[in-house]
Order: structure tokens, then C-alpha cells, then sequence
């Protein structure tokens, strides 16, 4: 497995780490003999901050990699393999997510513990700097999406990345809780060789 990129997992809003498809990947990347390979960062709030991030953990490995994101996390993968030129999957990503998260300003919790989360208003604008209008090489993508995601439409996400691999699941939800079912077609795509 010694050619199997670095693989960026990229979590979703109030997510973690710890999130189900984050531990489906890091056990599957176990198994295979490939765990050092994977990069899973608890992202900041602020997508900048965020972007501010990544790009430091993976500026080494830029020439060798590529990306995992789930709902926001695909947002972002979008942003950064449009940035590296690098393979991208995106499971049930969001596409625009300036239009959803206006109702989510203010302080909540993480998903996964207990503490605060704060998304606050100023961070939407930090989300539109982030914006891919069209992805330039759809064959550096593959897209997961569920139709039965309750929080995002997969209909904006096989529009946004028409061209691309696409894998349109009847049924599931955003969470795609059968995910060990398909995180090896994942995890072949990602290892099936960088763009150039």
C-alpha cells in the first residue's frame, strides 16, 4: 500500500473527528496498512481558519494527495482540489452553503461532545470567498450523494458535479449510515492516481 496517497478527511458542520464516516475511514485505512497516511483535523468554526489549517498540515504532502469531505467538508475538498489539482470524493456535499447557514449563526454545541460551537455571522462571508462556481476537471471528482439526504438536496449536487464519477444512492440519509458498504469505492477512487 506504500501508493496510496495521503488522504485529507474533511468533516461536516458541528461534526468531528469522531463522526461515523471519519471512523469508517480511519479503520478501513488501518486495515490496509495505511494509517499514517490519513490527515483528520477537528476544523475550527471559521472556514478560514479552517482553510488556514489544512493548508499547513498538507503543504508537504500537496503532490500527493487526496481529499474526502462530507457535507461542508465537501465544500471545502471542492475549494482545495480546484487549489492542488488533486482526486476528490465528496459525500452528500454541500454545494451552496450560504443559503443554509444564516439559521444556524449563533452558539449551539458539536455534535460529538458537549462543547460550544460558535458560528457566527461573519464566517458566511469567509464561506463565499470559498466558492467553486464550476469545478474545472469533473474527472478529478467523485461524487456520493444520497436522495434521501434530509438536510441537503441531491438533485444540486449531481448538478454541480455533472461530468464527474457519480455514485446517487436510492435512499440513505446525509449521514449515509451504511457507509462501511461503499467507503472501499471511496478509498479506490482516491488511490486510483492524482490528476495531473
Amino acid at each position: 500500500m506504500s501508493g496510496f496517497p495521503h488522504l485529507l478527511y474533511l468533516h461536516g458542520f458541528r461534526s468531528s473527528p469522531k463522526s461515523f464516516k471519519a471512523r469508517v475511514v480511519q479503520q478501513r485505512m488501518e486495515q490496509l496498512g495505511c494509517a499514517s497516511k490519513l490527515i483528520c483535523p477537528q476544523l475550527p468554526a471559521s472556514p478560514r481558519a479552517a482553510m488556514e489549517l489544512v493548508l499547513t498540515l498538507v503543504e508537504r504532502h500537496r503532490d500527493n494527495l487526496a481529499i474526502v469531505g462530507s457535507s461542508l467538508g465537501g465544500f471545502y475538498a471542492t475549494w482545495l482540489a480546484e487549489r492542488f489539482g488533486c482526486r476528490a470524493v465528496l459525500i452528500n456535499p454541500a454545494v451552496d452553503p450560504l443559503k443554509d447557514l444564516d439559521k444556524h449563526v449563533g452558539v449551539t454545541t458539536a455534535w460529538h461532545s458537549d462543547e460550544p460551537f460558535e458560528f457566527k455571522r461573519e464566517y458566511i462571508d469567509e464561506l463565499a470567498e470559498l466558492k467553486v462556481a464550476r469545478i474545472t476537471r469533473p474527472e478529478r471528482y467523485f461524487l456520493l450523494a444520497a436522495t434521501g439526504d434530509e438536510v441537503l438536496d441531491y438533485r444540486d449536487m449531481v448538478a454541480h458535479y455533472a461530468g464527474a464519477r457519480q455514485h446517487v444512492i436510492e435512499g440513505s440519509d446525509h449521514a449515509v449510515s451504511e457507509f462501511e458498504q461503499y467507503v472501499d469505492e471511496v478509498l479506490d477512487f482516491c488511490r486510483s492516481g492524482t490528476a495531473s
